[in-house]
Order: structure tokens, then sequence, then C-alpha cells
């Protein structure tokens, strides 16, 4: 199946002004698919929001990457000219949703003026009124109210400022919507709105798949058609929504759903239990599998050896249990 979007062996660290290297994203491969939401969950500072700083080429210094390559149409994205980046990739090809993205706003400026610019900075052919009016119909097709294209940021409410970023990326029509956290800070009432929005787009053909980044594996049961679970700069587990949820296989993928509030009594029966352990420094990895100082079932070799790749099927756990 031909994918949208490919990490392949992609390395992603942060260089501190020691010279220390944090290795937030190291090693990852993992594809995107036609008309899918791929879920991408963790605990905080397992690297989820660097690889979609990257996947999405907004990522800054100090982030910088050191090996590997992000690819779509048969090209590396990360060795492409800055300007065709900016006129054929981001918001065309690929387009964010930022953690942290209800701050994104700038508070003196008007939604419409932030459609403005983007839409002129693809077209600068097209007139203000023009770039109002495709604003006006993309917000009318997703049944938002018009009047937040003449409101300030701090007079919408978290969940409405949410949903207002996700039009105004969306309003060229990307490929491929990365999400980081669009949920977060939001009431339930709030995430279900935004969770449809998400959908509505991708079912109407506004966008073709969804990267949904969260730490939150009860929500993705929502949303996510696969799902890709990280720990420690690395994936884990890769397999479909009812495959991780239901029948994890890699026992930091049951410590995670062990620790989570689920209320479906289907789905998880026993007592809410904390992952013991904390995660590890970035700066000072563990040898082996990183999860093995936390691991109840970590065998000799898990402490030696990173362990490699079991796939079946369309899963992929990376894990000693399994070889």
């Amino acid at each position: 199946m031909k994918n949208l979007l490919k990490a392949q062996d992609l390395r992603a660290y942060y260089r501190l002004v020691d010279g220390t290297e944090i290795k937030a994203v190291d090693g990852v491969t993992l594809e995107l698919r036609p008309n899918e939401v791929l879920g991408i969950a963790g605990e905080s500072g397992c690297g989820k929001s660097t690889l979609a700083a990257v996947m999405s080429l907004t990522h800054n210094p100090p982030l910088r990457v050191v090996d590997g390559h992000v690819a779509a149409n048969g090209s590396n994205l990360l060795t492409m000219p800055p300007e065709q980046v900016r006129r054929e990739i981001k918001g065309r090809h690929i387009s964010v949703v930022p953690q942290g993205a209800m701050n994104a706003l700038n508070p003196t400026q008007r939604v419409r003026n932030f459609a403005i610019d983007m839409l002129q900075e693809h077209f600068p052919e097209m007139t203000k009124a023009q770039a109002i009016d495709l604003a006006r119909a993309r917000i009318e097709e997703l049944s938002l109210p018009v009047r937040v294209l003449d409101s300030y940021p701090h007079e919408l409410s978290g969940g409405m400022k949410q949903r207002t970023i996700i039009v105004l990326s969306t309003l060229l029509d990307p490929k491929v919507l990365i999400a980081d956290e669009p949920t977060s800070a939001l009431d339930v009432t709030s995430q279900k709105i935004v969770i449809k929005l998400l959908l509505a787009l991708l079912g109407e053909g506004i966008i073709t798949s969804i990267a949904f980044i969260t730490h939150e594996l009860p929500l993705l049961r929502q949303v996510a058609d696969r799902i890709a679970i990280m720990y420690a700069g690395k994936l884990v587990e890769v397999g479909s929504m009812d495959e991780i949820i239901f029948s994890p296989e890699h026992p930091y993928t049951r410590a995670l759903m062990g620790s989570m509030l689920v209320p479906e009594k289907h789905i998880r029966e026993q007592r809410i239990e904390a992952i013991p352990g904390v995660p590890p420094d970035l700066k000072d990895l563990p040898i082996g599998c990183r999860f093995h100082p936390r691991c109840q079932k970590r065998l000799p070799v898990c402490s030696q050896e990173e362990p490699p790749a079991k796939i079946v099927g369309d899963r992929t756990t990376w894990c000693w249990l399994m070889q």
C-alpha cells in the first residue's frame, strides 16, 4: 500500500551547549497510509512531539536530524530546498496542529487576518476578499459559526479556538494533518467536538490522513485505525487499533493500558496500576531494551541487546519475548 508520508530510520537529537545529545527520536520507521488515522501514543517525554516536528518539517535547533529521512512522493523532504518545502509541502501536502495550539494565535489579530496571511503566502495573487470568502466557505462547510472570522482569539472558548486552528491548518486541503495533542486541556465535551471535526475533515475528503498524537490510549480507540506506541525515543509496538487496545503484546503497551482509566469492562477488568519506575534519561539511555529496567517480564538478553522487529501481518513488536 502506497504511503503518504514515511519516516525511515529517523534519528533526531537535541544538542545541548555542552555537546550532550538527547536522543528524542532514535531509529524510528513509521508510515502514514491513505485514508487512515494513525495514533501515536506513549508517556510524556517519549519523543512523540519531536517525531511530529520532524515529520511536519517544523523542527528547529537545538533539534537536528542526524540520520534517516522523511519521504513523500518519492522525495526526501529533509533535503528539499527550503523554498520548495514552503511552496509545495507545508500547508499543501503536510499541515500541523501543534501542541499548545490554543496559544498559537496572535491575540492582537482577528482570525480572518490569519486566514488571509496564510492563503496569500501560497497564492500571492489572491485578494483579501477572496481569502475571506474561501475561509468563510470552509467554516460554513464544517458547521462552525462564521462569526469566528471577526473574533480575536481571546473572544473564543478553548474548544472553539482549537477548532478554528484546525480549520486554518486545513484551508489548503493538505493530504496529511499531524495533530499533536489536539484535545489536551479541553473538557470531555470539547474533546468530542474536536474529534468529530477531525473525522469530518477526513470523511469529506478535505484531508486524506491524520497522525493523531496523544498520551491517552483510550482516546485513540475513538479515532485510530492503527496505533504506534513510543518509549524513550523508539517504537515498541505498531498495530491495528483492535490489536493494540484489546491484545497488546509488548509489556510496555500492556502496562500503559493498565495504568489508564478505561470504563469499558470488556477492555479492562483489573484495577489501575502505575507503571513501576520512571522513563530513562534520554541523555543516559540503558543498554539493550530501553524498557527493561521497568519491565516485570525482562529476560537476561533484554539488558544486553536491543530487540529486533518481529513482524506478523500488519503488526510489528520490538520485544525479546516475541522472538
